[in-house]
């Protein structure tokens, strides 16, 4: 489900799915072929998953499903007209078009999953986000003190050096307690 899709198994995908299945609109199948007959349309399609997020979104389902029919999203915008999803196509050839397909085994098909892109308008899992926060602010947090920890030793072997009884006490006082706090 990364990378990009050659516009070749794109229009594969589509015309295979076309052969398999009827859509809920027949105004569906004009738009899908309609795509189909544009290669610079079709580098701009793009197969996901919750295509409402995106900025330009054709959602279709198929007879097999209990879904909506069809439904265009642009920007705010929410439309069932298929043929204003159509004329913004058409008006708007250059804009990426993200295209969401209901129809029974989607999820397992492996001709869909084989044109399915990461959807780059769903946000991360926010709880995955979190522990990764944490998990990068631990190892800041270890890395700071082993760098201190590293320096008073420094210090330390410098006061050894120069016979300096105080500098020595006040170094390994301040390493004491780094090293008490942590853990």
């Amino acid at each position: 489900m990364d990378g990009i899709i050659p516009v070749v198994e794109k229009k594969d995908f589509l015309r295979w799915f076309l052969k398999e299945f009827t859509l809920k609109k027949r105004e569906c199948s004009w738009l899908l072929n309609y795509l189909m007959s544009d290669d610079d349309l079709m580098e701009n399609v793009h197969f996901v998953e919750e295509a409402e997020r995106c900025p330009k979104a054709l959602i279709m389902s198929t007879n097999d499903v209990h879904t909506v029919p069809f439904c265009f999203h642009k920007y705010q915008q929410v439309t069932m007209d298929a043929e204003k999803a159509f004329h913004d196509i058409r008006m708007n050839p250059e804009e990426a078009i993200y295209i969401q397909l209901h129809f029974s085994g989607a999820k397992h098909n492996p001709n869909y999953i084989a044109v399915l892109e990461d959807n780059p308008y769903v946000p991360e899992n926010e709880d995955l986000i979190a522990k990764q926060k944490k998990l990068a602010e631990a190892f800041l947090e270890r890395s700071v003190q082993s760098f201190e920890e590293k320096e008073l030793l420094r210090r330390i072997d410098e006061a050894l050096d120069a016979r300096d009884k105080e500098t020595f006490l006040t170094f390994s006082q301040q390493l004491q307690h780094l090293r008490q706090h942590s853990d």
